[in-house]
């Protein structure tokens, strides 16, 4: 290999550590700034999980009350149990607003009879309902991101140690390869 051709080598490797590293950084500080604002934005909500054995628990079917007893008594301040809290908690609810009816079907029907003060306010429960479950999907869909993001930066900091092993491997060949040519030349040379 020419010298050259090993300096292009090189250059590209410092260039790609600089690249890879400044990515892994960038999805690092995301992964940060997403969990960070799916913590504070559940914080700010104050939403509980009832507690261990109490009859909000008792009142769901098995597997909702397994699910919500992970969580029991705790401030809702993670992507995981904002899923859990909308999926087994509060869509077990909703089910039984209307038998299983969403928003848009009661809204629907209560359009065609609005004397009927049953589903206006079945209407409102669900209108509520769904949309803070929605909202709380949405706090679990950007912590999965945060999350893979997270994942990404690990590979990448992996990546770049890899080059940058390469780089330095390079860099030590290259200067081997100069003190051995020049140790070759002054034995060569006549004195």
């Amino acid at each position: 290999m020419t010298r050259a051709m090993r300096w292009r080598i090189v250059t590209l490797q410092a260039v790609l550590v600089l690249v890879l590293g400044f990515c892994a950084g960038f999805l690092f500080w995301g992964s940060g700034f997403v969990n960070g604002m799916v913590h504070d934005q559940l914080a700010a909500q104050q939403i509980y999980f009832p507690a261990s054995g109490s009859a909000a628990i008792k009142a769901l079917p098995a597997a909702d009350a397994a699910a919500m007893e992970q969580y029991a008594g705790q401030q809702l301040t993670t992507g995981p149990q904002a899923e859990t809290y909308a999926n087994h908690f509060i869509g077990v609810h909703l089910n039984e607003v209307a038998g299983g009816k969403t928003y848009s079907q009661v809204s629907a029907a209560a359009q065609a009879n609005p004397q009927d003060t049953k589903l206006a306010g079945q209407v409102q429960t669900l209108f509520r309902g769904e949309t803070l479950r929605g909202l709380l999907l949405y706090a679990y869909g950007w912590s999965e991101v945060g999350l893979y993001a997270f994942y990404a930066a690990i590979g990448l900091t992996v990546a770049t140690l890899a080059v940058f092993g390469a780089l330095v491997f390079e860099v030590a060949l290259a200067f081997r390869r100069t003190e051995q040519t020049t140790a070759a030349r002054s034995v060569i040379a006549p004195v």
